[in-house]
């Protein structure tokens, strides 16, 4: 894939992506105080995945990734929004 080429399809509407939304200020604070943890400690998300050109995110925002689980229901992961 090229550099710097946009998405041509919502990538959102794929039935093998989970849900990922943007936390606020606020919840990103919560988080990291409720983990005891830095922003640097989350796992890492490119600014250039194309999920993430759809959430109007900016590099240091967290966001949140819902995934079907078949033992828990639905298994929660955040990730660091990093420019790489």
């Amino acid at each position: 894939m090229a550099k710097n080429k946009k998405v041509s399809f919502d990538v959102r509407t794929h039935v093998l992506v989970p849900k990922h939304s943007k936390l606020s200020q606020k919840d990103k604070n919560d988080l990291l105080k409720k983990l005891s943890i830095t922003i640097k400690e989350l796992p890492k998300i490119s600014a250039k995945d194309p999920i993430v050109q759809f959430l109007n995110v900016s590099v240091g925002d967290v966001i949140k990734i819902v995934r079907p689980s078949r033992t828990a229901g639905e298994a929660v992961y955040y990730r660091c929004v990093v420019n790489e």
